[in-house]
């Protein structure tokens, strides 16, 4: 992986946490916070899409695949949390 590669691996990931706290809880979670979020929102959104048989391509479907993603881990965390 070169560094452009990285760095727009990043940006995918800080937008995508940063959308799904906006939709969620009216707010981001700080820089990193949102490029955790986002990067394991496409992990789980990756998943999510597989299962459905959709598919996402460029930069726009990698964006909308990480939302979802990270949209989904909140609400999950979000059960969790009240549960315990």
């Amino acid at each position: 992986m070169d560094i452009i590669s990285l760095v727009i691996f990043l940006a995918i990931g800080a937008v995508a946490g940063w959308l799904a706290g906006i939709l969620l809880k009216g707010g981001g979670f700080g820089l990193l916070g949102n490029i955790v979020v986002g990067i394991l929102g496409a992990v789980v959104g990756g998943f999510v899409f597989g299962l459905l048989g959709l598919s996402a391509y460029g930069l726009i479907g990698a964006i909308v695949t990480a939302t979802v993603g990270a949209i989904v881990l909140l609400l999950i965390v979000g059960v969790l949390k009240k549960a315990a």
